[in-house]
């Protein structure tokens, strides 16, 4: 028997987060269920850095073999760190003539109405890098003036000798025609091959030019940094002999392959969050039926999403780089999928002072990983909101018996008293949940989203062109599916259209019945496809006009595939053996108590299913710390989460 289980090939899956503060490594076996974690500073001056010793640190501390990894999954916040600090590439924008100012312009709102000293976000290019040409396409397609080839060619050497690294390309109406810009594409790869391209029919092929623009800037700023660093993350794990592809997390929850990433980096703004929702999705789909708020804090930041029925809210639009943090119109829009959440700058490096009024302020300047919070005798001298936690008790950081492995795992000492503010009565501790954004990635599906503006009357539209443009999109989906390398299983294709009532000045994204739309019948086509957007409207404000046309603006499709050998068993430790959970007892600060309480500190690792203990409780592991107040109860169910009940 041993000689058979010696023959057993083990399949390990790699997960990789990169955050603010610390970088998360896990390892999972999908034969045995074992998993190795480990978190190390992220070193910001070079990210794959503290990659390369994570990985090699857990390879060691498990006998792993490189060769024996089938997949390795990454996501990062260093994309969206680069256009927050603007720390991307010099970057130039080729326009329509007349158009050179829109992104200044913008919706011409602002978002503050009586802020006199208000300041909307520096556009990421300067008016000197700004340059027009003459060609128009008209919001049809048709062409009402060729592209001048000689300026567009005059404009990219004076864009090149300015230092330029990478250029946007946006014409006017090009998501209805995209010759102009493709034409633009070939001629600038043409005369200046080492410069980046990003064309806007490529990123955001959809109506509104100023959202389309920012979308394609953004992109085009960011596009050298992330062909530059997934290229290295490539080979450094080469370099360290695992032969398994590369995925790279996407803001909307799924996975894709490097080229694709290095196309459209701008589809990974909102990695790391996506990595923590689809987690807590899937942590918390056995003990509470897929309905959860998933709170999830690290070093640096805070996000809170929305489980529903076991899957994250999908938005198509957000603001990055927001100068206000709750303000709508503070930031820069972007034009993409991504899973719904509220990020806020307050995590556990986040530095605490008072403002000009006396009020205590938290965020959004961090400590980051270097020096840290003072707590960690690295340098830092500042308070953060994980110094606090230490001198409150809820940390054990004595060096005399610890080494300090993590703080990335700030979301359980904080969640009881977060869920208590919002009135809530049960919170669910996953296991390992200081890393459990990067075991998320090893649950995620293969994704894929794409858009197109169509512009269609249902009660006239041809239904058989809106097949056909749906027919063209899954297509293209597919394709970027099938490069990704994977075995993939059934995939799932969605449909969806971004509706209004005619004359509306806004749309809803409504999920449509799946196809082909029957062109025989038109007239069933268009009262389905009707009832289905009036359905959300309905659900959304209660109501529905009567008796007006509904028009569809884009259509858009989501594909999702499961990826085969990405299953991970949720199971907790068995009752059994001798092992006493709790580790010993020190004063913590519970407000409701009246200060300082005498604290029972259990060793997760010897917590056992069905295990029940009352509060007050810290429950120490590696990586994470949960905080459980006087009168709540918690117990740890058969999936291994542990659930706090609180009361009332």
């Amino acid at each position: 028997m041993d000689e058979f289980i010696d023959t057993i090939t083990p399949s390990y899956a790699l997960g990789i987060d990169i955050g603010g503060t610390f970088t998360d490594i896990v390892v999972y076996d999908h034969d045995s269920g074992r998993q190795w974690s480990r978190k190390v500073l992220t070193t910001h001056d070079d990210p794959v850095r503290a990659v390369a010793a994570g990985v090699a640190t857990v390879l060691a501390d498990g006998h792993l073999e490189p060769r024996h990894f089938t997949r390795v999954v990454h996501a990062t916040t260093l994309f969206t760190n680069a256009l927050i600090e603007r720390k991307g590439a010099v970057t130039g924008l080729i326009t329509t003539a007349g158009f050179g100012d829109t992104l200044e312009i913008g919706r011409e709102r602002k978002f503050e109405l009586y802020d006199l000293n208000i300041a909307k976000p520096e556009p990421l290019v300067p008016r000197n890098l700004r340059r027009e040409v003459a060609e128009r396409v008209k919001a049809d397609g048709s062409v009402r003036q060729p592209l001048d080839r000689e300026q567009l060619l005059a404009s990219v050497e004076r864009l090149a000798a300015a230092g330029v690294a990478s250029i946007a390309v946006v014409f006017l109406h090009a998501y209805a025609n995209p010759r102009h810009e493709a034409e633009a594409v070939q001629l600038i790869a043409e005369r200046q091959p080492k410069v980046f391209v990003t064309a806007s029919h490529e990123v955001a092929p959809e109506i509104r030019e100023f959202e389309r623009a920012s979308t394609t800037v953004a992109n085009a700023y960011i596009k050298p940094l992330a062909h530059q660093y997934l290229g290295r993350m490539a080979r450094q794990l080469a370099e360290q002999r695992i032969p398994a592809p590369l995925l790279l997390m996407l803001s909307s929850g799924g996975l894709t392959h490097v080229a694709e990433a290095q196309r459209a980096p701008v589809q990974m703004l909102e990695s790391g969050p996506a990595a923590g929702a689809i987690a807590a999705a899937f942590f918390g789909r056995g003990d509470k039926g897929g309905n959860l708020l998933a709170f999830d804090m690290g070093g640096t930041t805070a996000k809170l999403s929305l489980i529903d029925g076991g899957e994250p809210l999908t938005a198509y639009s957000f603001e990055a780089a927001r100068q206000k943090r709750f303000i709508e119109g503070s930031g820069l829009p972007m034009r993409i999928s991504t899973i719904e959440l509220i990020e806020i700058g307050a995590g556990g490096g986040s530095i605490a002072h008072v403002d000009e009024i006396g009020l205590l302020k938290v965020g959004p300047r961090s400590a980051g990983s270097q020096p840290g919070p003072a707590c960690y005798g690295l340098g830092g001298t500042e308070a953060t909101v994980t110094d606090a936690d230490l001198v409150l008790g809820y940390l054990n950081r004595d060096p005399r018996d610890y080494a300090l492995l993590c703080t990335g795992g700030a979301g359980p000492v904080h969640a009881c008293h977060v869920a208590r503010k919002l009135g809530l009565r049960e919170v669910i501790c996953p296991p390992s949940a200081g890393v459990a954004s990067a075991l998320g990635l090893l649950v995620a599906p293969a994704r894929v989203d794409r858009v197109a503006t169509v512009g269609i009357r249902l009660d006239r539209g041809d239904c058989a062109a809106l097949e056909a443009a749906f027919r063209a999109l899954e297509d293209d989906a597919r394709a970027v599916m099938a490069d990704t390398g994977l075995k993939l299983e059934t995939a799932r294709f969605q449909r969806l259209a971004d509706g209004r009532f005619l004359g509306q000045g806004f749309d809803l994204v409504v999920s449509l019945p799946d196809g082909p739309y029957d062109r025989r019948d038109a007239a069933a086509t268009r009262r389905a496809l009707t009832s289905a957007f009036e359905a959300a409207y309905r659900e959304k404000f209660s109501l529905t006009l009567p008796d007006v046309p509904v028009e569809f603006i884009n259509i858009r499709v989501a594909v999702r595939a499961p990826v085969a050998g990405s299953e991970v068993v949720l199971q907790g430790r068995p009752r059994g053996g001798s092992e006493e959970p709790v580790k010993g007892r020190r004063p913590a600060w519970f407000p409701e108590a009246g200060g300082f309480v005498e604290t029972t500190v259990y060793d997760r690792a010897r917590l056992a299913v069905g295990d029940r203990f009352t509060g007050p409780a810290v429950i120490e592991e590696e990586g994470s710390t949960l905080v459980v107040g006087p009168g709540a109860s918690f117990a740890v169910a058969p999936t291994g989460n542990v659930i706090v009940t609180l009361t009332p």
